[in-house]
């Protein structure tokens, strides 16, 4: 009796998963940071999100129809991209900047290299990246939660930028920092709901904890063994919401475990130095991207090998 070997290329089981239904996923689990965002620094926060995710759609259509591709809007890749970017806001920058920064996102460091799947960083971080260079003064003001100052056009310092300039954060409870009740971009600021969204992604499988985990780890030991303060360090700026939704980014992060934690530990290591030693008191940012510029070295060293091999400076000869 004769058969037909049918052969295919992996992987031969499907999930059933699709990449709209991942990023559909992510915008779930970046609800609750949102909600806090306009609970915090007002309705200006929404306009802010409303703005940089309708620039990110209209890049997204207006780039692919210029490069004759087919609309890739329906996968929400470009929706996540505007959220985090707006996330990585102050609720005070001009909308117009805001939207230029979702441009240089969408069509420099996604459709410029072949669209989703191919861009080589974050995208939302590039973005922020190209607005600090381009408007630093817009970028580093802040304004203070509606609920601490009473009104929402009080400027303040972050804490981070407090440390930076050696101030001391012992007198803000740590209860304050975990709910948001400081300056800072508009999803970063509340611990409390990032935390639920991470824990939403791990739960549906969308991420796992390993990069999140040893990141945030690094971070505590690193500042722990350099005399600052790990709690503060963690609960301020933007640790928690880089680690757990743009170095977990899957085209821009190691594909495999051991890769993964270095990938981590590269970011956390980073973050430390430029907190401590830069001249910016946040690090996050530059942290994630230069470790997305390094993944496929990272990847390179750490694949797993066929059984029987040895990796090349083992060899002999």
């Amino acid at each position: 009796m004769e058969s037909t070997l049918i052969v295919s290329s992996s992987p031969h089981l499907h999930s059933g998963a699709d990449t709209r239904g991942v990023m559909l996923d992510v915008i779930v689990a970046l609800i609750p940071a949102g909600i806090a965002s306009v609970w915090l620094f007002g309705w200006r926060a929404l306009a802010v999100e409303l703005v940089c995710v309708a620039a990110c759609i209209a890049a997204e259509i207006l780039s692919r129809w210029v490069l004759k591709r087919p609309s890739s809007i329906g996968d929400l890749s470009c929706v996540v991209t505007g959220l985090l970017l707006a996330y990585n806001l102050p609720v005070s920058i001009p909308l117009w900047q805001a939207a230029l920064g979702c441009v240089a996102a969408i069509v420099v460091a996604k459709q410029m290299f072949g669209g989703i799947g191919q861009n080589f960083v974050n995208p939302a971080l590039l973005g922020r990246i190209v607005l600090l260079a381009s408007f630093p003064e817009s970028m580093n003001t802040w304004t203070a939660p509606v609920q601490l100052q009473g009104v929402d056009a009080v400027t303040t310092a972050t804490p981070l930028a407090v440390l930076a300039s050696g101030g001391d954060l012992s007198a803000i409870p740590l209860d304050q920092l975990f709910f948001g009740m400081r300056g800072g971009c508009l999803g970063e600021t509340c611990v409390f709901a990032l935390l639920l969204g991470g824990a939403y992604l791990v739960i549906r499988r969308v991420i796992t904890p390993i990069i999140p985990l040893v990141y945030i780890g690094t971070v505590f030991v690193m500042t722990w063994l350099l005399g600052a303060n790990p709690l503060y360090h963690i609960l301020s700026g933007g640790l928690l919401l880089g680690a757990i939704f743009m170095a977990t980014d899957y085209t821009t992060s190691p594909i495999n475990r051991s890769g993964q934690v270095v990938f981590a530990i590269g970011c956390g290591l980073l973050t430390v130095l430029i907190r401590l030693y830069g001249s910016l008191p946040e690090g996050v940012s530059f942290a994630i991207v230069i470790m997305n510029i390094l993944t496929p070295l990272i990847e390179r060293a750490t694949r797993p090998l066929p059984f029987g091999e040895k990796r090349r400076w083992l060899r002999r000869g």
